[in-house]
């Protein structure tokens, strides 16, 4: 059970105690996630990220925050998404002090040096380049820019080279005092500690945090008209991203869209893998999820194949998502996929850093923060009548979209696959 307190600047604490383990995870969430950004500045939230390790005032640079956590044998890193950013240091129990002391002195007391930050360029430019070259991440970015168009939801995380190899130390002040205020941020922790301990160590590190929020994202409107795109690139296999508009994680279909994509593609005996890589042995890796925003969603599969036997597995897949709307799923699937999904989180959650993250996501960026029996239920009150009635609406042939890369002559050849 999680336990949630406010301070009185209004930053949110989050605890989930486990006594299952000996580790504490602490957990930094930020509604700073790339899609606040606008045009003129897509890649600082995550440029930012960076920049926060590159020192405060007691650890005053990148080794120094380095040599704190190495230290103790404890794990740290960063992420930005879309809709929030998070900052994480995991450590033994005894070691929790430290691990608030680093990360209050990165957000609260971080100098972003020009030096670090013109060197800071080429490292982020070269993990651009290298999602360039790994044809299944930029599937993925390609896909989200196809069905989202030129909008911050369709932007890729790590930005524009333009605003990369220009921002400045000012920039990254005035964005860090946009979004990282005490209302727009929770701080959890998970493992081997009480609520109260957690509450202490927060007022003690994290109280002075201060400001308000000055920024907001601008509401997703319409998807777009689009459906295909090639990205011709000279690789052995072909990769594609084949999906539609979902529903978004506050829609009340949320919990049977995350089913739907288990039944369809999220394990080794679901549709695609079984029909598709078993049984026409067309693919590697193929696998269908869902990506659900705040006001926006998506159902995708995503797989790589032999580039002379890419219509046939584009055919296949198609195939597969005009069964399910057509003729719906089972009631043995559908509970096959509840236990599937319900395993899946129980195993994950014995981990206090995922722990930390499945509660403090929920309590950033939703109206409601559920335990795990609540999320259950949610998840066991799907019908087969409701997923199917979802299947129908949502895999529609007219809302297909495609995103391909590799050695596909044109796009004409595509869209005449999707009409």
């Amino acid at each position: 059970m999680y336990s949630v307190s406010t301070l009185p600047s209004g930053l949110r604490v989050l605890t989930v105690p486990l006594e299952s383990t000996a580790a504490v995870t602490v957990l930094v969430f930020a509604k700073a996630g790339s899609r606040y950004e606008e045009e003129t500045e897509r890649g600082i939230s995550h440029f930012l990220e960076h920049m926060f390790f590159k020192g405060g005032k007691k650890y005053r640079n990148t080794r120094e925050v380095s040599a704190a956590i190495d230290g103790v044998g404890g794990e740290f890193n960063a992420f930005t998404g879309k809709e929030y950013a998070g900052y994480y240091v995991k450590v033994a129990a005894a070691e929790t002090e430290l691990a608030c002391d680093v990360l209050s002195d990165m957000l609260l007391n971080a100098t972003f040096p020009p030096e670090e930050i013109e060197k800071e360029r080429g490292v982020i430019m070269e993990e651009e380049r290298m999602y360039q070259d790994t044809p299944m991440y930029r599937a993925g970015w390609d896909f989200e820019e196809l069905l989202y168009g030129d909008a911050p939801l369709g932007w890729d995380t790590i930005g524009k080279e333009a605003v990369i190899r220009t921002v400045t130390q000012e920039d990254f002040r005035r964005h860090k005092e946009a979004l990282y205020a005490p209302r727009n941020i929770v701080v959890a922790f998970a493992g081997k500690i009480t609520h109260e301990r957690a509450t202490a160590f927060a007022e003690k590190f994290f109280g002075a945090l201060s400001g308000t929020q000055s920024r907001t994202f601008k509401p997703f409107t319409t998807y777009g008209d689009k459906r295909v795109f090639l990205r011709t690139k000279n690789t052995e296999q072909a990769h594609l991203v084949l999906g539609a508009p979902g529903v978004s994680s506050l829609d009340e279909n949320y919990f049977a869209q995350k089913l739907l994509t288990v039944i369809l593609g999220g394990n080794m005996s679901s549709r695609m893998f079984l029909n598709i890589r078993e049984a026409k042995g067309l693919c590697y890796y193929i696998s269908t999820d869902a990506d659900s925003y705040l006001d926006a969603g998506a159902v995708s599969t995503r797989a790589g194949v032999d580039q002379s036997r890419l219509s046939e597995a584009i055919s296949a897949i198609l195939a597969e998502y005009d069964a399910c709307a057509k003729k719906g799923v089972t009631v043995e699937e559908i509970e096959r996929a509840k236990a599937y999904f319900k395993g899946k989180i129980t195993l994950s959650l014995e981990d206090s850093e995922e722990c930390a993250h499945f509660y403090g996501k929920q309590q950033l960026l939703y109206p409601e923060t559920r335990d795990l029996m609540a999320y259950f239920a949610e998840i066991d009150k799907v019908s087969v009548d409701q997923l199917n009635a979802l299947a129908a609406r949502i895999l529609q042939p007219h809302e297909q979209r495609l995103v391909v890369i590799g050695k596909e002559p044109s796009e004409k050849a595509l869209r005449d696959l999707l009409s």
